[in-house]
């Protein structure tokens, strides 16, 4: 069974047993469980089940694996000649997510 979900700003297709990198859950810890309601697509043996826009009764349960940040992005702005520059980092917040069951009512 394959399902195409809505979470945390992006869309991905999933399957059991997947795992995913996603922006982090608010206030969420490791091996904590995350009910994700909005479900656009269930695919179960073959026939398609769509969503206008979600799948009512559709879920998706996922595990939370880890809450970590990315690798470190430099922002460096300059306008030449006028002795300006700056120079910004940033680290996204992620949760590395296990997909652990695929429930359709």
């Amino acid at each position: 069974m394959k399902a195409t979900i809505r979470t945390q700003g992006s869309q991905f297709v999933v399957e059991k047993g997947d795992k995913l990198f996603v922006n982090r859950f608010p206030e969420t810890k490791e091996g904590d469980q995350v009910k994700i309601e909005d479900v656009l697509m269930v695919v179960d043996d073959g026939k398609p089940t769509f969503g206008s826009p979600t799948v009512q009764g559709a879920s998706v349960t996922v595990k939370i694996l880890e809450n970590k940040k990315d690798k470190k992005i430099i922002v460096f702005k300059k306008k030449r000649r006028q002795g300006y520059k700056r120079r910004r980092g940033h680290r996204q917040l992620l949760s590395v997510i296990e997909v652990e069951s695929i429930d359709l009512k």
